[in-house]
């Protein structure tokens, strides 16, 4: 149980201690600090998985647990929290972590310096922010995973890519100032920043008081929805999204959640039914704002002429969805957005990776790549003509011709990506989609007899109605980049490239088979959430390791 205890703050640790080792290593040994980089995100990988399983195990009471890095007594200094919600966001992460790293190192870590040592930086600010229990500290983290984005971004070069990075840097530092001005705020009038802390001295924050903490959430709340991406201010996301390298693209596509895991961490905590006066605080606001968010973003998605451009609208949709359902507050609703976002960020990293080499194969430019004995077997020509076959004018067979095994690859695997995205059936992202829709028309559960309210409808026809509008833009897009009638030779592949594309969406695909297990954690997670009462006193009840000192002066007083 201590040894486990030890371990939250193995996810932070491990990636700093790397990128130390990285940095003395200097610009050369670029293959040791791939392979260094590599271990070091399974190894995290793992700690994630171990941690999840921790809270799935030790039962209601232990499955929340709580370090105390700084050996200083609740509420002061730092304190690191896992539950189930925290747990499958350290998952996910490094899912996406790990199968980023791997198609960078087939090129793209090359292409500028220190991408290694930024990587393992913003794993651990990802890391750190979805542990840390203290808004100060989340803070801290969110500037650790910024700054190392900010390296990842205008990794590669390239005006584009440049011009929107600029922009990216000063939206991001425009929403740290006002983090800072609503955590001020807010410890003005409470006196703490510790989320734990915060849920029990709101209620009893004085009438007259109120009006200065709500001004200090409000503000906070625009600093988290624009790195969330809430309409109107997401319009940084999609040109800086679309510019960045492959790899980062995919790493961004949970950066964006972060600001969703906190808004739904401090509202449920900080503004649930048991917050007095504060209960509920500007619910409205999250479910129209995600509302607006899915409405711009699918307007938006039918006139996308990139695919990069669609998958930065596509994580648009997704968060308006995730945002809504956050404002309902009821847990059925959430337990079935937190499915769906573990299916549609799999999905959307998956595409992030899988838009560079449909690119690629339109534009015909073949990557020098420089191991052959890399290289995924060459494309097969077209058959030679069969007799008994029909011929078209050049001699050449109608029927029977031999489909480019790398074109097979990127074709299928565009399906895969395109039916998540849009939820289509069988694949997981219908079961999500389908699991909010069930939660909408049964507020309460099945046979509560809860009318529906209109808030809930509007959500129903837009999950529809942007999933209808995807289905348009990808068969659109399917249609130019696989059914052009023009020549051109089929692109070459590394299976570095390939492999991290099939292990996301075959765990995309796997999550249709297991379904229900995941529903029933996400199920437990969101019953957590609204049930803030265990995480405060998991949080508060936590009391420091005495010293040695001190131990021996107890014994002595009670001998």
């Amino acid at each position: 149980m201590m040894a486990m205890t030890h371990l939250i703050a193995a996810p932070i640790l491990l990636p700093l201690l790397t990128a130390a080792i990285m940095l003395m290593l200097g610009e050369r040994h670029r293959p040791l600090k791939a392979k260094l980089n590599l271990a070091s995100s399974l190894v995290g990988l793992g700690i994630a998985v171990a941690l999840l399983a921790w809270t799935q195990t030790t039962g209601v009471p232990g499955s929340i647990g709580v370090y105390l890095p700084g050996n200083w007594q609740v509420p002061f200094g730092l304190v690191l929290v896992v539950d189930r919600l925290s747990a499958l966001m350290l998952v996910l992460t490094g899912i996406i972590g790990v199968s980023a790293l791997l198609y960078a190192m087939a090129r793209w870590d090359g292409a500028g310096s220190s991408f290694h040592a930024l990587f393992q930086i913003q794993l651990m600010g990802l890391y750190g922010a979805f542990l840390t229990a203290d808004l100060f500290n989340l803070f801290v983290f969110f500037e650790v995973l910024l700054a190392a984005s900010y390296g990842l971004m205008l990794h590669g070069s390239g005006r584009a890519r440049v011009s929107s990075g600029l922009h990216y840097i000063s939206i991001n530092l425009l929403a740290s100032s006002l983090f800072l001005i609503g955590a001020a705020l807010i410890y003005g009038v409470t006196g703490t920043l510790n989320m734990a802390d915060l849920a029990l001295k709101i209620p009893l924050v004085p009438e007259a008081d109120r009006g200065l903490l709500h001004a200090g959430a409000g503000i906070l709340a625009v600093a988290f929805l624009a790195k969330a991406g809430m309409w109107p201010l997401n319009f940084w996301l999609v040109p800086a999204y679309s510019s960045a390298s492959a790899p980062v693209a995919a790493m961004f596509a949970i950066m964006t959640k972060v600001g969703v895991y906190t808004l739904l961490r401090l509202w449920t905590l900080l503004f649930s039914g048991q917050a007095g006066a504060s209960a509920y605080f500007a619910g409205d606001w999250l479910i129209y704002g995600g509302m607006a968010t899915i409405v711009c973003a699918g307007i938006a998605i039918i006139a996308a002429q990139r695919l990069e451009r669609m998958a930065s609208l596509s994580i648009l949709v997704s968060a308006g969805i995730l945002l809504s359902a956050t404002g309902f507050a009821q847990p059925n609703l959430v337990a079935a957005a937190l499915f769906y976002l573990v299916s549609s960020t799999l999905a959307l990293s998956a595409l992030f990776l899988l838009a560079e080499l449909i690119e690629r194969s339109r534009t015909a430019t073949e990557v020098p790549l420089e191991d052959e004995n890399e290289l995924l077997p060459r494309p097969q020509e077209a058959a030679a003509p069969v007799k008994g076959t029909n011929l078209d004018d050049d001699q050449q067979a109608v029927v029977g011709q031999v489909i480019p095994w790398t074109m097979a690859f990127l074709g299928l695997s565009f399906i895969a990506c395109a039916l998540l995205i849009v939820g289509m059936p069988p694949l997981s992202g219908f079961i999500g989609k389908l699991s909010l829709i069930g939660a909408l028309l049964n507020p309460l559960g099945l046979g509560a007899g809860e009318p529906v309210s209109p808030a809930a409808w509007s959500l129903l026809a837009l999950l529809i109605l942007s999933g209808l509008a995807s289905l348009m833009a990808f068969s659109r897009l399917g249609i130019q980049r696989f059914w052009s009638p023009e020549e051109r030779p089929s692109p070459v592949l590394r299976k570095l490239e390939c492999t991290p594309i099939l292990v996301l969406l075959g765990l995309s695909i796997a999550l249709t088979f297991k379904a229900e297990p995941l529903l029933r954690y996400t199920e437990a997670a969101a019953d957590a959430l609204n049930n803030p009462q265990q995480y405060v006193m998991a949080v508060l009840g936590t009391r420091a390791v005495p010293s040695p000192e001190a131990k021996a002066a107890l014994q002595e007083a009670h001998p």
